[in-house]
């Protein structure tokens, strides 16, 4: 690999009512909150052109999940078979990068409110994509 280490600066963070990880739904769609994405002043300009009503890809870092599990039983259920991290959704992997689906419900300087995600207060974001269902101009 040409190189074997990249860093990735938050662009802001998850402010939501869900603040611990036992409460959070495993994913947005089963129960997830409304929460704001709150960017660093430095990113802000990034949000021109999204509109209440857009759909959004969240990346987050998830940064209370383990980064030495390989594999894990899906979903948490003992009764299925030990499977590899790369072909579930666990929030523990070794670069745990959250993926979120959402859709935009308010916007305010440099806040964006959005809803469904699982994702805890102080979840760092690290990129914010719109949800492309085909061709897109953006």
């Amino acid at each position: 690999m040409p190189n074997d280490s990249y860093e990735i600066k938050p662009i802001g963070v998850i402010r939501s009512k869900l603040t611990d990880l036992a409460d959070a739904p495993m994913q947005g769609d089963e129960g997830g909150y409304e929460a704001w994405l709150e960017l660093t002043s430095e990113v802000a300009p990034g949000i021109s052109g999204i509109r209440v009503g857009d759909s959004l890809l969240i990346l987050t870092w998830l940064h209370q999940a383990q980064q030495d599990v390989l594999q894990v039983h899906p979903r948490g259920q003992l009764e299925r078979p030990l499977t590899g991290v790369f072909a579930t959704r666990s929030p523990d992997r070794p670069n745990p990068i959250g993926l979120h689906q959402v859709s935009v419900l308010q916007i305010e300087k440099q806040r964006v409110k959005i809803a469904p995600i699982e994702a805890i207060d102080g979840t760092p974001i690290i990129d914010i994509k719109p949800a492309l269902a085909g061709i897109s101009d953006r």
